[in-house]
């Protein structure tokens, strides 16, 4: 970093709304989703299988692990 706290890259700008170029932002944001890798269709399925997945098992876990508290609360309360 420079000594005026900006990094050594950046631009400086000089006021709030130094300059807006939705142009040259346009260009930018296209640049940079280029530069992505973005994940074929099957490892896409795949992970949306597996959160799914492991949702629905959550789920479920939590659900015997309340009907258990619930039993025991009932159990010793006598409700």
């Amino acid at each position: 970093m420079l000594s005026g706290g900006t990094p050594s890259g950046a631009k400086q700008e000089t006021g709030i709304l130094a300059k807006i170029d939705p142009v040259q932002f346009s260009r930018e944001v296209r640049q940079e989703v280029a530069k992505v890798t973005w994940p074929s269709r099957r490892e896409t399925l795949i992970t949306t299988g597996l959160v799914l997945a492991l949702s629905s098992l959550a789920a479920l876990f939590f659900l015997v692990v309340d009907q258990i508290i619930q039993f025991a609360m009932s159990w010793i309360f006598g409700f």
